[in-house]
């Protein structure tokens, strides 16, 4: 994932980023086979990012000191050179990755698919690779094909399995991006030489020898100009037409990513997906134990699917292969939470008030991204199934809660967890909701409201 960047990288990631933005204002046109491979991607809503290579061993230092940022930009913010790099290899033998574990991880945090990095930026692949020997199985003590045993797991389970993959950036190479200290100024690079050697060959590894690959999370797309994302797409659309592409690739891919823990303020139609953080960082860090809560995890679910996305959480394993227990208990309690509520998340759409979801600043005030500054409301959420409004209370609302005014005639309410109906009264043409005290699990109560019709008219 991203970290701090030289002016000119920043520059083209800002670009990147408002067009990220702009694709999920601007409606595309409609595309049958797009909307076909989206279907259970817009069923999933929560899935598991995973972030794992050599920069497990270092974890946050280098040579004794702290590294700056991010776990897995260890190289590049200690601008360590590449033969010094390499030896982390020979120290990788994660002895406790268990790729059943993990699926089960998944499963009990109700999450539906997983991303694994394949390849980040450092340039090392978790999987058996004929284009580079910089891979688990035949540079490392471990010998085993990661990827290959995480897909024969999730086919087990049930699990649908991505590739994240950096096409962009590889600081092991001569010819790819990022690496300045050891190769020089990227412009002078022979970058296709990068791109047609190591890169498009290791994807089309991915489609071939894994069986059926859910999505390819491309990142950074930095010098990806011209015809090179269309070759990729040409690749991913050649071998596993089904094979969803997010957007980062550096062309329109099928949904759009926003920027890394960006949850936006309103409602888009557009499929999309925010890629988030347990804590700061994506690859492990040893002295990074600043968790979200549970019920932070829980509100941030719910807001970005009653605004009409998907929130693609992520764990960094340890060097051994475990993911910290911290996160386990973490997922396991929001999952134990969707088990009775999941009806409100899996394959339901977005609000269609959104007044619950704050006001723009009075004063005209922008974010860092020139978007008018939203003041978040936090108290409830709503998502919808037809003829179903699902109000997601993270706070006791004041009694009596009003519905949003809807021209649909309302005809009952009742808790999702057990089924308890909720009383109503109607004056003046509102609806109003009883909500007995307490009403509240710790992490978040869910009433549903059934109405005539199929969606909610206002």
């Amino acid at each position: 994932m991203r970290s701090m960047m030289r002016p000119t990288f920043l520059a083209c990631m800002i670009l990147a980023l408002l067009s990220v933005t702009l694709a999920a204002q601007t409606p595309r046109a409609p595309d049958p086979q797009r909307e076909k491979r989206l279907a259970w991607f817009r069923e999933a809503k929560y899935g598991l990012f995973i972030h794992w290579g050599l920069y497990a061993i270092p974890a946050g230092q280098w040579n004794g000191r702290r590294s700056p940022g991010l776990g897995e930009w260890v190289m590049l913010r200690s601008a360590v050179p590449v033969k010094e790099y390499e030896q982390l290899a020979t120290r990788f033998n994660p002895v406790r990755f268990n790729a059943d574990e993990w699926v089960k991880i998944a499963q009990d945090a109700g999450m539906k698919y997983i991303v694994i990095t394949s390849k980040h930026h450092d340039g090392f692949a978790l999987f058996k690779s004929k284009a580079s020997a910089y891979n688990v199985v035949d540079a490392t003590p471990f010998k085993r094909d990661v990827l290959k045993e995480l897909a024969d797991a999730c086919a087990r389970g049930g699990i649908r399995l991505g590739f994240y993959y950096s096409q962009s950036q590889d600081w092991h190479e001569p010819n790819g991006a990022g690496n300045t200290w050891d190769f020089g100024a990227d412009e002078k690079k022979d970058y296709d030489q990068y791109l047609r050697g190591k890169a498009e060959p290791q994807v089309r590894e991915l489609l071939t020898g894994y069986g059926k690959v859910a999505l390819i999370w491309f990142d950074t797309p930095r010098m990806m100009t011209g015809d090179r994302p269309h070759r990729f797409a040409r690749i991913v659309r050649e071998l596993q037409p089904d094979t969803l592409i997010d957007g980062r690739l550096g062309a329109e891919g099928d949904y759009t990513s926003t920027g890394d823990n960006v949850v936006p303020p309103n409602v888009s139609g557009e499929a999309w997906e925010v890629p988030a953080t347990i804590n700061h960082t994506w690859g492990y860090r040893t002295d990074d134990t600043d968790w979200k809560s549970p019920g932070q995890i829980a509100f941030k679910l719910v807001d970005i699917v009653s605004k009409g996305g998907n929130y693609l959480l992520n764990v960094g394993p340890t060097a051994e292969g475990v993911i910290p227990q911290p996160s386990q208990d973490i997922l396991r309690t929001v999952g134990r939470w969707l088990q009775v509520n999941g009806d409100a998340v899996y394959g339901a759409g977005a609000t269609p008030f959104g007044e619950e979801l704050g006001e723009p600043s009075a004063r005209g005030a922008k974010d860092v991204r020139g978007d008018a500054l939203m003041y978040q409301q936090v108290q409830w959420r709503v998502t919808t199934k037809p003829g179903k409004l699902y109000f997601t209370f993270f706070d006791e609302p004041r009694a009596p809660f009003a519905i949003p005014a809807m021209k649909n005639t309302i005809r009952r309410a009742y808790r999702l967890a057990d089924k308890a109906p909720v009383e109503m009264k109607t004056e003046n043409g509102r609806t109003f909701l009883n909500l007995e005290r307490p009403i509240f699990d710790p992490m978040a109560t869910v009433v549903v409201v059934e109405f005539a019709g199929d969606r909610a008219i206002r």
